[in-house]
């Protein structure tokens, strides 16, 4: 089974190479990395370069941001699935793409996750958040569930019939897209209880109080447009974060 993983890029030099890395130390190697890079110049292209082997394809262009950079990457995408590898995070393990294979060996299969760990950018060793994705069902979607983005794959068929990412979301076209699939679409998903990526924490959603209020309206309109829930989702999606988070 060929994994097409998509990576935007726009100036990630210092993180991008370990997320590379990552993705070239699997022990599935039927996979292609599409990278599509914004025009960085901060030597992020030189990075790639360096790194670049005969299943990366790499693409620099300007777009009208990630959500936009990624269905670029997944138009050109020739894998059977699709997932993503975002510029600041890494594999957890050299065997993820080799569990995702194996889930999708069951044909019924339209859809395979894992679970997410947020770590410190200063020490990607210490682990911020852990969040356990669990069973898939209908109920919990409409209480505000979903899997972890960066550890989700499709089959491209899924994207073909249903769509991308809407662009008119900046933030929360992902969730869009994840409400569309498991909602409309009503995918088969496969859960896989495995750590598949670790994040550093900063994420564009959470880099200041105006943009979470602003993904927080987002998050409301893609439950509202996708006929999935309302303000109660929306509180229950927030307030299930709580329990991730690990003090030390």
């Amino acid at each position: 089974m060929k994994i097409s993983v998509i990576t935007a890029v726009y100036n990630r030099r210092d993180t991008l190479a370990d997320a590379v890395a990552s993705l070239q130390a699997q022990t599935h190697e039927d996979f292609e990395h599409v990278v599509m890079d914004a025009g960085s110049t901060d030597g992020s292209l030189e990075v790639l370069e360096q790194l670049a082997d005969p299943r990366m394809v790499l693409v620099s262009e300007r777009d009208d941001g990630i959500y936009d950079a990624l269905n670029k990457g997944m138009k050109q995408a020739t894998g059977d699935v699709i997932g993503l590898m975002h510029s600041d995070d890494v594999f957890a393990s050299p065997s993820v793409l080799e569990l995702v294979a194996r889930a999708f060996e069951d044909r019924g299969v339209d859809a395979v996750y894992g679970d997410l760990q947020y770590v410190s950018a200063k020490d990607p060793g210490r682990v911020i958040r852990h969040w356990t994705a669990g069973e898939f069902s209908t109920a919990k979607l409409k209480r505000g569930w979903m899997p972890p983005h960066p550890s989700l794959y499709v089959r491209k068929s899924v994207i073909e019939r249903w769509g991308g990412y809407d662009t008119s979301y900046q933030i929360a076209a992902d969730y869009d897209a994840i409400l569309r699939w498991f909602g409309k679409g009503r995918i088969r998903a496969k859960y896989v209880p495995d750590v598949f990526v670790k994040m550093r924490v900063g994420g564009e959603s959470n880099r200041s109080i105006e943009r979470v209020l602003q993904k927080s309206r987002e998050d409301y309109r893609a439950l509202r447009s996708n006929e999935v829930g309302g303000a109660g989702a929306l509180a229950w999606k927030n307030l299930s974060k709580l329990g991730q988070f690990r003090v030390k």
